[in-house]
């Protein structure tokens, strides 16, 4: 078995796993920072998730991290559960933290499921619109800080939102009270004793924080927009902007160096170097990343069952993010991943980096494309990313807080930009119609309602069309013959035409499942009162489901009935092994009217059929 730790690869394992981290960097600080959870929190998922997913993964070469697709998908979770803890994240954290576990067990689980094989049966469509409405969402959450427009510090958005704060106050006291077994009507001087806790100040604060958080969806960026244009931070913007300039300004001059770092670096020293009045990041913790014990101590289930499906998202987001990702490496180093251990690997990176507070992240393409550039050829590149950023917190933590926030700013902006699936928006005019709805509506959905439920209505739309475009083409197929018609019947055959009243045969092209089997009733309905035999052809049947075999079963019976005998041609395997386990096969057609081909049936044909419309009576 070929060794991961090949040693006599470490140089280049080290300049490519430097090289990597380093573009890393400002990637984890700014998706941390767009998640809601403050830039350290990026921080650590790089650290924890890139070490340990390149120590247990699949693919040599990759790089695991934050990603853009996981970074907004996590953030929509973040905020559903802030909101559902009273906009306050400390009090929502080991929720949030319970969720990303789980996500990261779950795609362990999938790993040792062998799931892994079954991610590129995800539509492109459903692909297509999730990576676009990314870098929408990205995108327009951004603009408000690259203009230097913070909602939650406007008086007057904050006066707006008191009632609404107030009155969630008001819930939650009613909500405390009921958990108490306090009968409001009963004990109303208790209610009255409670709400007039609740001060000024305190609806200030919930008023503060209900306006940062809508100023973080999409539909609240575009509503605070023109307020945010007739208030902009000339100096904010000019950071952000000098920030996009260099990122694509300097990729013209050299890729040796990667532009984000030379962006970060350069406009963040000048902001600092000559004392500008900017507005920092929040601070980074300095020492080792804290594990989070209020995980397990603060458990509760009514808390994360909510967001069991948000979890499960996370982790099928995680594994198509790291698999195609691992397709890319496979394509630059002619290696093959293991899709299932990969999977495995990506999961416990995640599993560990939430027990530290870090976000989830997942195979990064442009940071593996660097460490493969850079002369990475085993795991040992990936966690030596992760050892660097580790090195990073420890010794530049304090400097790192000194970022300005609109600089982050810009590097997500350019991330939004370059996420976006322009591929498939060229290609909506040349795609089928049901395609381009599946598209779309992901798109739509995702960037203005909600990322993760758009997803599961893409893969459902998507199904539909699929089932209906193969129960269309199985009818298409499936058609019913005299067997006087030359351009069916198999050459060489020799069955008299004077049966041709009494015999028909039913052609199946394809598979017999729930979105076909209506239109082949409907086919049964055109066998003519005059036959007393029907010929089933099923060669080309290789799959039956429960549906199918109910069809056949009420068909099959009505025949029955009609006192039509019925005989099946080249009958495979599972439709032959279904058809026996509901005992079709022997109750409604005994073994021997079952024929190899049609050259068995047709001689059983001209054995035992009888002429009952002699030529004078037709």
């Amino acid at each position: 078995m070929k060794n991961p730790f090949n040693f006599k690869h470490f140089k280049g394992d080290l300049f490519g796993g430097i090289t990597a981290g380093i573009v890393a960097l400002p990637l984890a600080l700014a998706f941390g920072l767009s998640s809601g959870l403050g830039p350290s929190a990026g921080l650590y998922g790089a650290i924890f998730v890139a070490f340990f997913a390149a120590l247990f993964g699949g693919t040599n070469t990759q790089i695991s991290g934050p990603t853009a697709p996981m970074t907004a998908t996590s953030m929509i979770v973040i905020a559903g559960i802030v909101a559902a803890n009273d906009n306050d994240v400390e009090k929502a954290l080991p929720a949030i933290l319970m969720v990303f576990l789980l996500a990261g067990l779950l795609q362990v689980g999938m790993g040792f499921a062998g799931i892994g094989k079954y991610i590129k049966y995800i539509p492109v469509p459903v692909v297509s619109g999730f990576m676009t409405a990314i870098g929408v969402i990205i995108i327009i959450t951004q603009l408000l800080p690259v203009i230097g427009y913070y909602p939650q510090e406007d008086q007057a958005l904050i006066d707006k939102h008191k009632p609404q704060a107030e009155e969630m106050m008001l819930e939650q006291i009613l909500r405390d009270e009921m958990e108490d077994d306090i009968l409001v009507l009963e004990d109303f001087d208790t209610t009255i004793y409670n709400a007039n806790q609740i001060t000024p100040e305190h609806i200030q604060e919930e008023s503060v924080k209900l306006t940062k958080n809508e100023g973080k969806k999409v539909i609240g960026a575009i509503k605070y927009l023109p307020r945010a244009l007739r208030n902009i931070n000339w100096m904010e913007l000019c950071l952000a902007f000098g920030t996009i300039f260099l990122i694509y300004g300097f990729k013209r001059i050299t890729s040796t160096i990667p532009s984000t770092l030379v962006a970060l670096v350069v406009v963040s020293g000048i902001a600092y170097g000559f004392g500008l009045d900017y507005r920092p990041i929040e601070q980074i913790p300095s020492g080792l990343p804290v594990f989070h014990m209020s995980i397990f101590s603060e458990f509760s289930l009514g808390s994360i069952t909510p967001y069991l499906f948000s979890a499960v998202m996370l982790a099928l987001l995680g594994a198509i993010d790291s698999l195609l990702t691992s397709v890319v490496a496979d394509n630059m180093t002619k290696t093959k991943h293991k899709p299932n251990k990969e999977l495995i690997g990506q999961g416990i990176g995640n599993s560990i980096a939430s027990l530290f507070g870090g976000i989830p992240g997942a195979g990064a393409t442009i940071r593996t494309v660097v460490n493969i550039k850079a002369g990475g050829k085993t795991r040992l590149s990936g966690m030596i990313a992760g050892i660097l950023l580790l090195v990073i917190l420890l010794a530049l933590g304090p400097i790192a807080s000194k970022i300005p926030a609109a600089v982050l700013a810009g590097i997500l902006v350019t991330v939004g930009i370059g996420v976006m699936d322009y591929k498939g928006l060229k290609a909506i005019p040349k795609m089928p119609r049901t395609e381009v709805i599946v598209m779309l509506t992901v798109l739509i959905l995702a960037s203005v309602w909600n990322l993760i439920y758009a997803v599961g209505i893409g893969l459902v739309l998507a199904s539909l069309f699929f089932m209906k475009k193969m129960g269309d083409l199985t009818t298409q197929g499936s058609t019913i013959k005299t067997i006087d018609e030359g351009d069916f019947i198999d050459k060489g055959l020799t069955i008299p035409d004077n049966l041709k009243e009494e015999v028909y045969v039913k052609l199946l092209n394809g598979p017999l499942f729930f979105g076909s089997t209506s239109d082949i009733q409907g086919l049964y309905q055109q066998i003519p009162d005059t036959a007393n035999t029907v010929i089933i052809r099923m060669e080309r049947v290789s799959y039956v489901d429960q549906s199918g075999l109910y069809l056949l079963d009420d068909m099959l019976i009505e025949l029955r009935n009609k006192n039509i005998i019925v005989a099946l041609v080249g009958l495979q395997d599972q439709p032959r092994y279904m058809m026996e386990r509901v005992d079709i096969i022997p109750d409604l057609i005994s073994n021997d009217l079952l024929f190899d081909n049609f050259s068995e049936c047709s001689n059983w044909v001209n054995e035992n059929v009888e002429d009952i419309y002699p030529p004078s009576a037709q």
